[in-house]
């Protein structure tokens, strides 16, 4: 008897109805995945190569030059002609028609590598479009990918199941292992733990987590085990939320209307209609006939394609593909040229602190006695033992202390019964003496010194250290990333713009880096949702560039006008959400960014009035016969090369 095969997890109607991008479809083959992606550009650049064959062969073999301008006409035109025949079908006559028009009435007159080239350059265009379309469709699913789809639920005889998230009822008990991430929004009723919530939150520091404290989905657990009592369902978690504010900001994110477009619509149907009153009329105003190369149906061809906006099309795509160009070399991956665009619009910068501003981590600024017994001892040796119990763990401030050690020339101690407390703390043994490290509960119920040994927690992250009765108090900061100080001046005294710090992390750890960068205005203690509503606003108001590198982020960094993400910490959703990706995570590029938009937008307003200029210049003549087919071709095609030169000038790094 066979073996009954388990049943696969999609049929094929089962995963279109799904919703999901085909790309990920599970129908499809490796290689096929890989010739399928950036289909158009592949095209385009194909049916340029064509091109360039078939212009080279028509000095030598021209029935193989025609054979080449035939495959470019094959493979750029057939998408172009259907492109239009729907336009125009839905009452939509734009630039797009009228370049086919005039690419493919181009051959009607002898033109035929005129054409080609107006058809290479459309699919150009609208290759980038789509390259860029499909950029920002992967945040979803790098936001799935991080959700764990089963938790462990405990049973009431004390096993344990593992249960798909979307059958876990409220109120159910489940359990979180060290290292796991947390699937479902719920209370501890049992166990103790230090938890991570940087990538939710942006708080930089592990958060002790006790009975009766609330642990978000998405939270990750670092050490000890916690039990919790779901009270969200799946579809309403923390995580699950975030998701979907992503959807939506990226729904609600305004999409650039770009001037050629707007001006496109009126543009080409006007052109089609003055082309057919032109072969009409022509003949009645002068002395011409319908047909022949003089004729009026000839002129009104010439005047189409003298009117076919070549320059024009290319007039933003190149200046924005230079202008990429440029932004790669310094390490800025820009999601698209109309990006720059937004840029320029912008009036505010916001930054996250943790991982943004600063590096994400703690440095250890002081060791503080608290104590008369800790003014005595000697503060090194203090500092090995704080060392020699922390070089034991992974923890930030474990990291921190460890290195302060090295960075001394301590040399560590080994200790005896060393134990460390899960959410707490640790604690060993040293010829007898008692040493303690960890939170401040904790270290207060191994003494009985009065809480005002303990200093205020204003501008930094404390942890505790306890020798007997010798109490010293670590002090820890986030580190500033390296040009900081230079770019938040150049931000604000250079470019006029205003800038803020949007930030999860609590009040009392931002304060001191806004106010060491010069930043005035500081929002803390920042939900996602809280971030998403002030972006919005500010957003809303006059634009906003947006930086950040956690999950927590993603959100905002839709929303915002631009988003800027961090491409070597930032999490993965952070970067797919954003329009800008600093690929070194150097932000102290972020002013020479915005320069180069504002340049970019003169450039390409400079090559906007002339390509018109030279529209005008042509077809007049052309249509009244003054100017031959060819001297109308090269002028036209004249206008391109000072169009495309003039957009080269974006190359610049500087």
């Amino acid at each position: 008897m066979t073996e009954k095969q388990p049943r696969p997890p999609y049929v094929f109607d089962e995963f279109f109805a799904s919703g999901k991008e085909e790309c990920i479809s599970p129908f499809l083959t490796r290689d096929s995945k890989k010739w399928g992606k950036y289909l158009s550009v592949k095209t385009a650049l194909l049916s340029a190569f064509f091109l360039v064959l078939a212009f080279a062969f028509q000095f030598t073999h021209i029935n193989l030059s025609y054979f080449f301008l035939l495959l470019v006409y094959v493979l750029s035109g057939t998408p172009a002609l259907i492109g239009a025949i729907e336009d125009i079908l839905s009452l939509d006559i734009n630039i797009d028609v009228l370049m086919t028009l005039a690419a493919l009435l181009s051959v009607v007159i002898g033109s035929g590598m005129e054409g080609a080239l107006l058809l290479v350059l459309f699919e150009f265009s609208g290759a980038m479009e789509m390259a860029v379309t499909q950029k920002t469709k992967s945040a979803l699913i790098s936001l799935h990918s991080l959700a764990p789809s089963k938790a462990t639920v405990l049973a009431e005889n004390g096993h344990t199941i593992e249960t798909a998230i979307q059958e876990v009822p409220l109120g159910a008990l489940i359990l979180i292992k060290a290292g796991e991430i947390v699937p479902l929004d719920g209370k501890v009723t049992q166990g103790s733990s230090f938890v991570n919530l940087s990538h939710l939150t942006g708080e930089s520091t592990p958060l002790a987590k006790g009975v009766g404290d609330e642990v978000p989905a998405g939270a990750r657990n670092l050490d000890g085990a916690l039990t919790l009592q779901v009270h969200t369902l799946a579809q309403d978690s923390t995580l699950n939320k975030i998701i979907h504010m992503i959807k939506e900001a990226i729904d609600s994110k305004p999409q650039l209307e770009q001037w050629i477009d707007k001006f496109g619509k009126r543009y080409a149907p006007s052109i089609i209609l003055l082309t057919t009153a032109f072969a009409i009329f022509l003949p009645w105003i002068f002395p011409i006939a319908y047909l022949g190369p003089e004729g009026a149906i000839y002129r009104a061809l010439a005047f189409l394609i003298a009117a076919s906006p070549c320059a024009l099309v290319i007039a933003t795509p190149t200046a924005y593909l230079s202008a990429i160009s440029s932004c790669a070399k310094k390490g800025i991956l820009l999601k698209g040229g109309a990006i720059l665009d937004a840029l320029a619009s912008c009036k505010h910068v916001a930054f996250d602190k943790t991982g943004t501003l600063t590096t994400g981590k703690l440095r250890c600024l002081r060791m503080q006695p608290l104590t008369e017994e800790a003014t005595r001892m000697d503060l090194n040796y203090a500092l090995s033992i704080a060392g020699s119990l922390e070089r034991l763990v992974k923890h930030p401030m474990a990291e921190a202390i460890v290195s302060l050690a090295q960075e001394k020339g301590l040399s560590l101690i080994d200790l005896d019964s060393f134990l460390s407390i899960p959410g707490s703390g640790l604690e060993a043994k040293l010829n007898n003496t008692n040493c303690y490290i960890g939170k401040k509960e904790w270290i207060l119920s191994k003494t009985s010194l009065p809480l005002e040994f303990l200093p205020s927690t204003q501008g930094s992250t404390q942890t505790y250290l306890l020798l007997e009765n010798a109490l010293f108090v670590f002090h820890f900061q986030d580190e500033i990333r390296p040009d900081t100080h230079r770019l938040i001046k150049s931000l604000q005294n250079t470019l006029k713009m205003t800038v803020c710090m949007l930030t999860g992390d609590h009040r009392e750890n931002a304060l001191p880096i806004a106010q060491g960068l010069g930043i005035s205005e500081v929002l803390a203690d920042l939900k996602p949702q809280d971030k998403l509503d002030r972006v919005a606003k500010l957003s809303h108001d006059h634009g906003l560039i947006m930086v950040g590198d956690g999950i927590n982020d993603a959100p905002a960094l839709a929303r915002a006008t631009v988003g800027i993400s961090l491409g070597n910490i930032g999490s993965a959703s952070a970067i797919d959400a954003a329009d800008v990706i600093f690929l070194q995570d150097d932000i102290s590029s972020l002013d020479w960014l915005v320069k180069k938009s504002h340049q970019s937008m003169r450039i390409i307003k400079q090559n906007c009035f002339l390509a018109l200029g030279v529209i005008c210049f042509v077809t007049t003549p052309a249509l009244l016969g003054w100017v031959p087919l060819w001297l109308a071709v090269v002028l036209h095609e004249g206008g391109t090369v000072l169009v495309g030169l003039n957009s080269l000038r974006l190359l610049r790094r500087k």
